[in-house]
């Protein structure tokens, strides 16, 4: 069990079913709307978000906290920049 299982996310991001582009571009609006430092969890089965996720949080400044996956479901935790 991962360490941050326990932590409330200030928001969930469910992109389950949905292929690329799809879970990025939801994945811009729902960070936007979320407040400075808050923490999105994003649940995603697209294999090539493991490659998109990081590539998106990197070129926008939020923080990738933690990312994992567990039966085809991917996981990721990002944390807003703090603006």
């Amino acid at each position: 069990m991962s360490q941050h299982s326990a932590v409330i996310p200030d928001a969930i991001l469910d992109a389950s079913g949905l292929n690329c582009p799809e879970p990025v571009m939801m994945l811009h609006n729902k960070v936007r709307d979320l407040a400075p430092g808050g923490l999105l969890k994003v649940i995603a089965t697209d294999p090539s978000t493991r490659r998109d996720i990081p590539k998106f949080c990197m070129f926008l400044d939020h923080q990738l906290v933690e990312q994992s996956e567990e039966g085809g479901v991917y996981l990721y935790w990002i944390r807003k920049k703090a603006e």
